[in-house]
């Protein structure tokens, strides 16, 4: 963003703008057909759903849904806690490259719309899946996501995710650094 003057102008907070508008957090990135990243896994789940019989499955709250209308993909970090975490700093192509991250299979989830709405822009330390969690869904991702881009993590989010991972003990996490 440039300023009347040409200056560089600081990037705004994501929770100042709404998640819709959230600058350099969001889902930006051209992909294969021009579409962005949300695009592309909405395509997916569309595509799967047919495949498996017009079903997917939401782990934060347990239903099945009919195909990807009420759905969203949700941040396993979402984007305003990243920001928080170390993601403000980043320049504007690291944020893209972190909302749109198709290289970690951990890192967005396809969700119902209410219960992605639900979470919101928390973290572990003030919001839970109402299912019951799933490794998958719950500590070891969001710690994985976190080291995955070298985002802080609060004592209280760190008490949470210690809590949610001694509920699988000896379960394996490999991180791929993106940063």
């Amino acid at each position: 963003m440039r300023g009347r003057e040409g200056n560089r102008s600081p990037p705004r907070h994501p929770r100042s703008l709404g998640a819709a508008a959230t600058v350099g957090l969001r889902f930006v990135w051209h992909h294969l057909d021009g579409a962005n990243a949300r695009a592309d896994l909405m395509d997916l789940v569309a595509e799967l759903a047919t495949l498996t019989g017009g079903t997917w499955y939401s782990p934060y709250d347990d239903p099945y849904v009919d195909g990807p209308r009420g759905l969203d993909i949700d941040h396993l970090v979402p984007p305003a806690e990243a920001w928080d975490s170390g993601a403000g700093e980043w320049a504007s192509a690291e944020r893209e490259a972190y909302a749109n991250d198709l290289d970690d299979q951990h890192a967005l989830i396809a969700v119902t719309a209410r219960s992605n709405r639900s979470k919101s822009d928390q973290d572990p330390a003030t919001w839970q899946p109402p299912a019951k969690p799933t490794a998958a869904t719950t500590s070891p991702t969001g710690s994985r996501s976190k080291t995955r881009w070298g985002l802080a993590i609060d004592r209280a989010e760190q008490a949470a995710l210690t809590d949610l991972a001694d509920d699988y003990p000896n379960t394996p996490v490999t991180v791929v650094e993106a940063r």
